[in-house]
């Protein structure tokens, strides 16, 4: 598997991963591979959430003259490969974290601006009609300790007074009762307006609306090597033509060749998420398990595990993965992550796995995303920490703003880059050592 932090190059032209979302959902090759010189105003580098969003901004809302770059196909990378959870927030610190580390007026923008993100998604979908197999809104955050589970009550409390947030605590008994008998379930805070959808299916739709703006959108087309011309202008070398422009957008995240532009490279750790899918539970099985709704749930274990049932009565369920890209394939990952749920459900221990795929997703050194203008001319979004299905989209219309000059919310994420990670050559050892701790601490503490 193609591994950013060892491999030069990304590739080209590689397939979809074998997933559950390949195997639903009807894709398109885009246009093909660019094979002809052009000139273009501005050139967008990754056909995900983010660069398509960009691009249709761009072209709808601008009027600009666009053209996407992607190296394989739109959506193959985690914007097709990712759980489908759209959420409330990104990066890894919630709303407490960031009013420790900001203050309550800035965390309650930020706030805002998670519920934008969340708006953003659900205002693409009616525009572009797009068929994504959205489920009925809620989240589950869910406690795998007691001792977790006592903070609970405090954390919905704190979301209701200080951002009107309608968060609702969950007990363990009304867990039980009203959604799953998970047995490692102590309790939960249920937020009431994230959702699922199929994720690639919402990239690909993303991909239709941009081009029917007028963004031309090549595929199979890596980019190989780019500079700057002495006007200030962006001259990039694909394997079969030559683009130039005058902005240059990196919507790249988790994926960003180590080559490409070294300062987003060195300031992510790419990090593999793993996802199963199950056969379809039995009747029975679904009554034994409870598992009757269609909410997205997260533990809060270090390193967390993520599920829900999908609208074939299929579990979905993901956590972290090989630390290299060459270890993402060994059968012991998807081995790990079905036994992780037969212990939290007991009551589905005949229950097979029929999907097993990864994914790399950013994360940023201070757990924190940007959307920035790295140098003039240039603008990248990255950093999403794993949540950015929603931001993403966002972040997508944030950059388009930035290249145009309008005024975005005054947050930490629109006012620098990504914070390099100190030496950034031993950034695995660290997650190495990272998932050392981690499994302790969720075991014993």
């Amino acid at each position: 598997m193609y591994d950013p932090l060892v491999d030069k190059d990304i590739g080209q032209g590689a397939a979809y991963p074998s997933s559950y979302w390949a195997a639903q959902t009807k894709t398109s090759a885009g246009t093909g591979a660019i094979v002809a010189d052009q000139s273009t105003d501005i050139v967008v580098i990754g056909a995900g959430y983010t660069g398509l969003s960009c691009a249709y901004q761009l072209a709808k809302r601008f009027n600009r003259d666009v053209t996407v770059l992607e190296a394989h196909h739109s959506g193959w990378g985690c914007s097709g490969r990712n759980a489908g959870f759209v959420l409330r927030g990104t990066g890894r610190l919630g709303l407490a974290q960031l009013t420790q580390r900001f203050g309550l007026d800035t965390a309650q923008l930020f706030h805002q601006e998670y519920g934008a993100a969340i708006a953003q998604v659900k205002q693409m979908i009616a525009e572009g009609g797009i068929a994504c197999d959205i489920q009925p809104e809620g989240y589950l955050k869910v406690a795998h300790n007691a001792t977790i589970a006592a903070e609970l009550p405090a954390q919905a409390a704190f979301l209701q007074h200080q951002f009107g947030y309608q968060a609702e605590y969950l007990s363990a008994e009304q867990l039980k009762n009203d959604y799953m008998h998970n047995v490692h379930a102590y309790g939960a805070v249920r937020f009431p307006d994230c959702f699922g959808v199929n994720p690639l299916a919402l990239a690909q739709g993303y991909a239709v609306m941009a081009q029917q703006s007028g963004v031309k959108l090549y595929t199979g087309s890596p980019l190989l090597s780019w500079q700057r011309g002495a006007d200030g202008s962006f001259l990039l070398q694909t394997p079969q033509a030559r683009v130039r422009c005058k902005q240059l957008m990196l919507a790249t995240n988790g994926y960003t060749p180590k080559c490409l532009y070294p300062p987003l490279n060195c300031a992510c750790l790419p990090v593999l998420s793993s996802i199963i899918v199950t056969q379809p539970l039995t009747a029975e099985q679904l009554e034994q398990s409870a598992l009757h709704h269609t909410q997205l749930v997260m533990d809060t274990r270090a390193l967390k595990y993520y599920y829900r049932k999908l609208p074939d009565n299929r579990i979905l369920f993901g956590g972290r993965s090989a630390v290299y890209g060459k270890d993402a394939e060994k059968a012991v990952y998807p081995a790990r992550l079905l036994a992780a749920l037969k212990t939290c459900f007991p009551m589905l221990a005949q229950l097979r796995c029929e999907y097993h795929w990864s994914g790399w997703v950013a994360v940023s050194y201070d757990d924190l995303p940007r959307v920035c203008e790295a140098e003039p001319g240039l603008f990248y979004a990255g950093g999403y920490c794993g949540s950015g299905l929603s931001f993403s989209t966002l972040a997508g219309v944030r950059l388009a703003e930035l290249t145009m000059g309008i005024k975005v919310p005054q947050l930490p994420i629109y006012q620098n880059r990504l914070v390099p990670f100190p030496l950034p050559a031993f950034r695995r050892l660290g997650q190495q050592a990272y998932y050392q701790w981690g499994r302790v601490k969720d075991r014993f503490l």
